[in-house]
């Protein structure tokens, strides 16, 4: 079998943690700012884990299977 390639896309929104758990940044953080809060926005700021149902997927996509 030849080598499961790795998604670009994935690898560049994707980093794993000391622990194996994988981390992603917080969507709707790019554009139309104005109308959102300030404790949202900021709150968008930091790194949260993968949900347990998707992390499957996520490494199929970054080839760790």
């Amino acid at each position: 079998m030849p080598k499961m390639k790795t998604n670009s896309s994935a690898k560049k929104r994707f980093t794993l943690t000391g622990s194996g758990k994988i981390k992603r940044k917080h969507a709707f953080k790019s554009h139309i700012l104005t109308k959102k809060a300030k404790k949202r926005k900021r709150n968008l700021t930091y790194f949260t884990t993968v949900d347990k149902t998707d992390v499957k997927n996520v490494k199929q996509m970054l080839a760790m299977k």
